[in-house]
Parts: structure tokens; C-alpha cells; sequence
């Protein structure tokens, strides 16, 4: 039987409907608080650091206005030969991604983080998956654009939608880490803070 939980209260640090969506198959109640934080990278950052950091850092803000919490923060980034890849943000860029990503492999860092706010711990980690794409021609490309239009998605596509038919293969232990907040090490990170998922 599934725990709803009522104290501590979980709060996810995410202004992603899709990260929320993703918590939603948890069947945990929560509640939505988009921190404002600063996602420049640090001087010098990798990107495996940027990641953990940019998650922990959701977690201390949105506990600023929340006692006696769980909280939840993640953070993500795609990168193609060694380059970060931001969302692209319109139709021109977003060409231009899946135009380079062709036949190529992507790997995604997904940092997780849950903070309790009771007690100021912490559990933080990274999680890699990896992406092969299909070789993509411009037709396919237009038709895939113009169709889901994943111009706020960083590497310009949603796994969770037709984006799927743009890959050859996935690699990595988590599926939910490619959409942005992975649900294997989070479930375990809940039952660690005392929150049973089932």
C-alpha cells in the first residue's frame, strides 16, 4: 500500500512539468516551487559538477520558504563531443542540434539532490544516460519539429513523446534520467530519508 505522506511535507524544486509528471508516478503528494537561482557555470565547472551543484542549489533556495521538508531538486545537461547543449530556444537552432547530434551520441547528466530541511542533510548525486541518434536527414528533422516543437528542451527533442523516433539506442540504467528527474535513485533516496514509496 502505497505511503501518502503528510510530514514531512515533499516539495519538488522544479519549474518542469515534466519532472513533476515524472514524480506523479511516485503516487506521493507534493507540492511545486521554482526556485530562482543562477545557472551560470562556475569558472572552469565540468559538467558532471555544474549539474550536482545547480541540483543542491534548488534544494537550499526552495527551503527558504519551507520548514520540515523533504526537498527535491534535479538539474540537467546534454552534451555532444564534449559541448554543453543549451535548449535551443527556436526552429533555427533546433535544426541546427539535430543536425550535429545525426549518428552521433549524446550523453545527458542528470543531478538529483533532496534536502531535509529539518536537519539540513543531504543527498546528492549524478546520473549519465546515453543517446545514439538515428541518421537524420532535413526532412525528417522539419517533419519532427514541426510537430512536437521542443524548442525549450535541451538537445531540441521529448524522449517522452516522438522524440523517441529519433534515436537508435538508449544506454543507461535509468530511462526517467532522460526526461530530467530519475526515479531509481530517488525512490532510494526517499526510503534512506524515511519515506517509503511502496
Amino acid at each position: 500500500m502505497n505511503n501518502l505522506i503528510s510530514s514531512p511535507r515533499l516539495i519538488l524544486a522544479s519549474s518542469s512539468p515534466f519532472r513533476a509528471a515524472l514524480l506523479r508516478r511516485l503516487q506521493l503528494n507534493f507540492d511545486v516551487v521554482s526556485p530562482d537561482i543562477d545557472e551560470t557555470p562556475l569558472n572552469g565547472e565540468s559538467p558532471e559538477n555544474l549539474v550536482t551543484r545547480l541540483s543542491h542549489l534548488k534544494t537550499v533556495e526552495a527551503a527558504k520558504s519551507a520548514r520540515d521538508a523533504l526537498i527535491i531538486g534535479s538539474d540537467q545537461v546534454a552534451l555532444l563531443d564534449g559541448q554543453i547543449l543549451g535548449k535551443p530556444g527556436n526552429h533555427q537552432r533546433a535544426v541546427a542540434q539535430l543536425q550535429a547530434a545525426s549518428g552521433k551520441r549524446v550523453t545527458f547528466l542528470t543531478g538529483l539532490s533532496l534536502l531535509d530541511s529539518r536537519d539540513e542533510s543531504h543527498q546528492t548525486l549524478m546520473v549519465p544516460f546515453e543517446v545514439e541518434f538515428r541518421q537524420l536527414n532535413r526532412d525528417m528533422i522539419e517533419a519532427y519539429l514541426q510537430r512536437e516543437q521542443p524548442y525549450h528542451c535541451a538537445g531540441s527533442f521529448k524522449s517522452e513523446g516522438l522524440g523517441i523516433a529519433l534515436f537508435e539506442r538508449l544506454d543507461g540504467d535509468d530511462p526517467t534520467a532522460l526526461i530530467g528527474l530519475p526515479l531509481l535513485q530517488l525512490t532510494r533516496m526517499l526510503e534512506k530519508a524515511g519515506i517509503a514509496v511502496i
